[in-house]
């Protein structure tokens, strides 16, 4: 046996008995299990060598994307660059923008006007044509890696597109592959699951099954009725599943972004959301990871509710995801900036601020979907704020139609019945720059950008990883071109994924420009944030309460070093009740200051760090 056939038997070893007795309970298949095992050690032994001793570093480093100096962006490849060499392109650019970890959005073959931004995959083996081939991905990969940057993408595991091999052999009558989706050839069994499970789009998609009259059955559609739902109470679509997750780990991805991971075990009489059999699932997963490609981790998108979303992180000793999505947090930062009230946010900190430390929540302001307003309304029930008109508010804010509101942008699957919208926009637009810039107002654009840098502060100042989405850097607005593209004119989403504006960016070196401003604002930022080990991931962090309900207060502290993060979500000034002892420095000037009732200016923030 050689050395590297060592290597995976110990990995193997380690987890086999657990993996085994989870397969089991789940499928009752032993060889199927045995099959599994044959190619786990398959895509070990193609792993390429560079790889591999990236997994072996990684082993000894599990804790690498936990250090502080990790920044992440989110892009479209068409839309950033054309495609994926000229992404390749552009990494000296993404390496300025102090980025080291780049999300690629969805780039695998998808129907041309049936692909929901990519999401309805039609091969799991093939990147889209008109974006380039495997072959550029993973050299797009190795070259990331020798510029210490990582690369990760999104594995759509609750679903297939109506055009995969799969569903078209399904659609033609064969069972083995009917097998592998919920099909029923009367409408009783689907009504019994919409007695149950909730819409996600009731108005662009409504229901849960499309009928397809050419083969007279329904197929389950949770999303679309493009998208077809794997059912992963068939084994055969599990184990497949996990060769297309070594696939992609095998072309040189270091983060894998599991879709829409809470829907992907369904059960008549439950909401299928979150069951039990979802995070044997996920468990499975990590371990098939950390036996074939320890280096790669496991990003769960699961918006829902903090109680909701941290069983996805597993246990301690049986952890599932190395990181989620803050999404509640990213919901009330928004809220915020339109009531100008911080305790709901307060409260949504506390809560993350309590899990343990191994927990890696991934922070962003926006991303390439819409926001939904899923917000604590038992809390802001206290303050007289009521769901349906709460949310009818934000929605009105956000798209400028209440007094004094500077932000611009557009309503995301709009129920009529329920008024139960999301919003779409860029940061900068909801932030002001956009209808700043309409005014062509110098104050109202300094108030815009000032407002936009203060949100990134507090999301830098948060435990975890920052992402920002691809413009945001420059204070990129709406594009409302999409309007234009038959493909694209019913999704209002594509309002922010708008293409890549090269040449603002090439204004950001100048400082007196608003993409300048903001540019530098951040790149001072995350030079901070990656310099200071008050912002390593094993300080404890606290909200630290001001007395003020419009002022946010986070306080690190790291081996006797403390840092205050000081935000103020209102456009008026405010003072943070503090009486804090000690010597201080603001970490942007450099300048002493005494945190005795620190006044602040509106939407201005402080970054200050010493000793008590």
């Amino acid at each position: 046996m050689s050395k590297t056939d060592d290597v995976f038997q110990r990995r193997l070893q380690k987890h086999h008995d657990e993996l085994k007795w989870l397969y089991m309970e789940l499928y009752h298949n032993d060889s199927m299990f045995a099959e599994l095992c044959t190619n786990l050690y398959q895509y070990y032994k193609e792993r390429r060598q560079a790889l591999k001793k990236r997994d072996e570093k990684r082993e000894q480093d599990p804790d690498w994307f936990k250090r502080n100096d990790m920044l992440g962006m989110m892009l479209y490849i068409d839309n950033f660059a054309g495609n994926l060499q000229g992404v390749r392109q552009k990494l000296p650019y993404l390496s300025s923008c102090n980025v080291n970890c780049i999300h690629l959005m969805p780039f695998l073959d998808t129907p041309k006007g049936r692909s929901d931004g990519g999401y309805a995959v039609a091969d799991f083996r093939k990147v889209r044509p008109d974006l380039g081939t495997m072959e550029e991905l993973a050299g797009l990969a190795d070259m990331c890696h020798k510029r210490d940057m990582n690369l990760c993408m999104d594995f759509v595991m609750n679903h297939t597109s109506e055009e995969h091999e799969w569903a078209v052999r399904a659609r033609a009558g064969e069972g083995e592959y009917m097998s592998r989706y919920f099909f029923y050839d009367s409408y009783e069994i689907p009504g019994r699951y919409e007695q149950t499970v909730p819409q996600v789009f009731p108005t662009t998609a409504p229901g849960n099954f499309t009928y397809l009259p050419d083969i007279g059955h329904y197929v389950m559609t949770t999303f679309y009725p493009y998208q077809w739902d794997l059912n992963y109470a068939n084994p055969r679509v599990f184990n497949e599943m996990m060769y297309n997750f070594l696939f992609f780990a095998n072309q040189g991805m270091d983060i894998i972004r599991i879709d829409a991971v809470p829907y992907i075990w369904k059960e008549l009489g439950t909401k299928c959301r979150n069951l039990p059999q979802v995070h044997t699932i996920v468990r499975m997963m990590r371990m098939i990871g950390e036996i074939v490609c320890p280096s790669v981790a496991l990003l769960g998108e699961v918006v829902m509710e903090p109680e909701k979303v941290a069983p996805y992180f597993g246990t301690v000793e049986k952890p599932e995801c190395h990181m989620l999505y803050n999404v509640t947090t990213m919901a009330s930062t928004w809220n915020c900036v339109a009531t100008k009230d911080v305790r709901l946010l307060q409260q949504q900190m506390e809560i993350v601020n309590r899990l343990p430390k191994q927990y890696t929540f991934l922070n962003y302001l926006r991303c390439h979907d819409d926001i939904g307003w899923g917000l604590d309304y038992g809390f802001l029930r206290k303050w007289g704020m009521e769901e349906v008109p709460h949310k009818r508010f934000l929605n009105d804010y956000f798209r400028g139609r209440v007094e004094g509101s500077v932000s611009r942008g557009e309503l995301y699957n709009d129920d009529p019945v329920t008024r139960d919208a999301r919003f779409c926009g860029t940061t900068a637009s909801m932030c002001g720059v956009e209808s700043a810039e309409f005014e062509g107002s110098k104050e109202k654009l300094d108030e815009a950008v000032r407002l936009d840098v203060m949100l990134h502060a507090y999301m830098l100042a948060q435990s975890g990883i920052p992402m920002l989405y691809s413009g945001d850097e420059i204070g990129q607005v709406n594009d409302y071109s999409y309007k234009e593209n038959p493909d694209k004119a019913e999704d209002s989403r594509y309002i922010h994924r708008g293409r890549f504006r090269w040449e603002l960016a090439e204004k950001r070196q100048d400082a007196a420009s608003m993409q300048g401003r903001i540019f530098a604002a951040l790149d001072k930022l995350e030079t901070i944030r990656r310099e200071e080990k008050v912002f390593g991931a094993s300080s404890d962090v606290h909200v630290y309460y001001v007395h003020n309900d419009s002022v946010l207060c986070i306080l690190r502290e790291q081996e006797g070093e403390r840092f205050f993060g000081i935000f103020n979500f209102s456009d008026g000034e405010q003072t943070a009740w503090m009486q804090e002892d000690g010597e201080y420095t603001d970490l942007l000037s450099g300048e002493k200051i005494l945190l005795k009732d620190v006044r602040i200016a509106g939407h201005d923030f402080y970054w200050i760090k010493g000793r008590r």
